[in-house]
């Protein structure tokens, strides 16, 4: 039986970071939910419009569901830091508030300490060395995600899911996420699905 891990990732509008994650070999699942804040509870989850307030706390996150013999943990933290923003607090793009920060919620002291060292190896080399697959990252700029321990993880509401496969001809996904799948598309490709 195989054992899969978890990463729980914020990087902006989950409806990207879901499609992005999608495509890589490894990955079993990805699921946009909330986490973060202190509104919800099991039994009553906090709603996307409440989340949009920015007043939950929350932040717009995808749980990844991967297996580590086919992907590693840096690997995926390699394209999340590609894939959007992490120089800007509180924002990616035109999409602003808390709930569009760039955060790592770590599920494990081993995840915690290679979001750390991760981090720590970007913001020393004094430039994002990564592809910028969002076109967004400022090189030189410090990183600004949080490393924090997962919570509470609530899945988000179904009509979430799959939102860029479901809804390919919407203007945000032509405009914000077509671009940005055919950028992590050319920079990543021994880490995608055949």
């Amino acid at each position: 039986m195989k054992k899969f891990e978890r990463a729980i990732f914020a990087g902006g509008c989950f409806w990207c970071t879901e499609a992005i994650f999608k495509m890589l070999k490894g990955v079993r699942s990805v699921i946009p939910g909330y986490t973060g804040g202190s509104a919800g509870l099991p039994q009553a989850p906090p709603t996307y419009e409440q989340v949009s307030s920015g007043k939950t706390g929350h932040a717009e996150v995808v749980k990844i569901t991967y297996d580590p013999q086919l992907t590693t943990y840096h690997d995926l933290l390699t394209v999340f830091f590609a894939s959007h923003d992490p120089t800007t607090r509180n924002r990616q793009g035109s999409d602003v508030g808390t709930q569009y920060r760039s955060a790592i919620f770590y599920t494990t002291q081993k995840q915690k300490q290679i979001a750390e060292d991760f981090i720590r190896e970007i913001n020393n080399s004094n430039k994002l060395n990564l592809p910028a697959a969002s076109g967004a990252a400022q090189a030189g700029k410090p990183i600004v995600t949080e490393v924090v321990p997962l919570d509470v993880f609530y899945p988000a509401e179904d009509y979430h899911r799959d939102y860029f496969a479901k809804n390919p001809e919407n203007s945000y996904c032509e405009l914000i996420i077509n671009p940005k799948l055919e950028k992590v598309q050319k920079e990543f490709i021994k880490l995608l699905k055949i």
